[in-house]
């Protein structure tokens, strides 16, 4: 049985600007995973998800690689209880 957690995530490195929370978008949702993505002051990208533990591995995977012109130097990540809220993947801004 795959038991649905949520991975709480921030990227580390040339993560703004390079079309990061599109394709995190894209493969989240591909993944069949349910959250959202968005850039913070600091120049990092927050990610929360939410689904069945193995997508959610592939996602934390694809995190350390990123977008095409990314350079990810970092991903520091928690895995936490689902809260269930979510009903797709999308981008959020800051003051969201």
């Amino acid at each position: 049985m795959n038991e649905i957690k949520q991975l709480y995530a921030i990227v580390h490195g040339r993560v703004q600007g390079v079309s990061f929370r599109y394709y995190t978008v894209q493969t989240a949702r591909t993944l069949g995973l349910t959250g959202w993505v968005r850039n913070l002051p600091d120049g990092t990208v927050e990610v929360l998800a939410e689904g069945p533990c193995p997508p959610l591995e592939q996602l934390l995977a694809w995190l350390h690689e990123g977008s095409p012109s990314a350079v990810v130097k970092q991903v520091r990540y928690e895995w936490r209880d689902a809260s269930g809220e979510y009903r797709d993947f999308r981008t959020r801004y800051f003051n969201d």
